[in-house]
């Protein structure tokens, strides 16, 4: 996407949001924020993290 800037996210931080969106256990905005980041467009009917 030209004109978008860098985002800078914290991997420990960002594994743990990813966690707990697979386990439903994430509020509906920190959904909607990973959501963003990872342009999921819908819930991902599998895990976002293979061999987990």
């Amino acid at each position: 996407m030209a004109g978008r800037s860098p985002i800078w996210v914290n991997t420990p931080v960002l594994l743990q949001a990813i966690e707990r969106y697979e386990q439903g256990r994430l509020p509906r905005s920190m959904q909607l924020w990973l959501q963003t980041l990872l342009e999921i467009d819908e819930p991902a009917p599998t895990p976002l993290r293979p061999g987990c």
